[in-house]
């Protein structure tokens, strides 16, 4: 469903697209009505993942680990698309230790379009 770099990542359990106009100068006129300069859309990715193995959240992290990557997703207003993102805070809490290896509870972070 998701590719980063045009590489399959493991599904997300929660997969959120925000669509965001980026105004430039926004003032009232003198009748009291908006004057929008409007100068951008833009999309945002909320991502959830379920339980993962270290070595899963490792590929997903390492995918994401450039300042900016090309990301292809389904978006509600235009089908299938390709934008160049960047990621946001990266959250991951661990639920248990055992025999070395680390399980970690999921992975949640955003993708925000350049």
């Amino acid at each position: 469903m998701i590719k980063v770099n045009g590489v399959d990542i493991a599904t997300p359990k929660v997969f959120e697209v925000s669509i965001s106009d980026l105004d430039g100068e926004t003032n009232r006129n003198a009748n009291g009505e908006l004057v929008r300069d409007r100068i951008a859309v833009k999309r945002k990715l909320n991502l959830e993942w379920p339980p993962l193995t270290q070595s899963e959240i490792q590929t997903l992290l390492n995918a994401v680990s450039n300042v900016f990557f090309t990301v292809t997703f389904p978006d509600p207003q235009l089908g299938m698309i390709t934008k160049t993102m960047y990621v946001g805070d990266r959250t991951a809490p661990a639920y248990q230790y055992k025999n070395g290896e680390v399980k970690w509870q999921g992975l949640k972070m955003n993708f925000i379009e350049r």
